[in-house]
């Protein structure tokens, strides 16, 4: 599980409150490691018990306030041994997928409009990413850190570059399928 993790990962790069932490996961980790903010704040409650993470100190009254996080040495270690565990690479699930395979024994009616917008979706999250790399990554940014937050950003890149040209190619075979003809998607 991940979550923590993720969690930790973020805590390190800056101590959050669960909200400020939530909007971090909506604005950028939320783009690879996707988690609501129940899920958010439950995980912070189990770290908290865990000793990983503890509530900053803050002189205003306990009701009402933002409990503000930072990781522990327990929480560091948890996260270094996390980092340097070996894991095999996730399955590939996705819906649209084996939507597509249920189209082959089905039909297809609706596919086309749906390839469509998967496409727009794909090709806006691409327009999102190239625009956080150039906003946040900068020629001369070349630290250590900078350097594998970009490699997480050009992989991301990648995928939806991926997406976006499988998606094109099975417009065009479906249309050329379903008309005899190709179609520009």
């Amino acid at each position: 599980m991940s979550l923590p993790h993720a969690i930790l990962t973020a805590l390190l790069e800056k101590p959050s409150s669960g909200l400020e932490l939530t909007r971090r996961f909506d604005r950028s980790i939320g783009y690879f490691w996707s988690a609501t903010h129940q899920q958010i704040y439950r995980e912070l409650g189990k770290l908290e018990q865990a000793g990983q993470i503890r509530a900053l100190p803050t002189e205003q009254p306990a009701r009402g306030r933002k409990k503000e996080y930072e990781v522990l040495a327990a929480g560091r270690e948890a996260l270094t041994a996390w980092v340097a565990r070996r894991e095999d690479p996730k399955q590939v699930r996705d819906p649209l997928l084996l939507r597509m395979r249920a189209a082959a024994v089905v039909g297809a009616p609706g596919l086309d409009a749906e390839l469509r917008r998967h496409l727009g979706l794909h090709r806006r999250r691409l327009t999102e990413y190239l625009e956080i790399e150039e906003r946040d990554f900068p020629p001369g940014r070349e630290s250590e850190e900078d350097r594998l937050r970009h490699l997480v950003l050009r992989g991301g890149i990648d995928l939806e570059n991926f997406w976006i040209g499988w998606l094109t190619r099975a417009l065009g075979e479906h249309a050329e399928s379903a008309h005899g003809r190709p179609e520009a998607p």
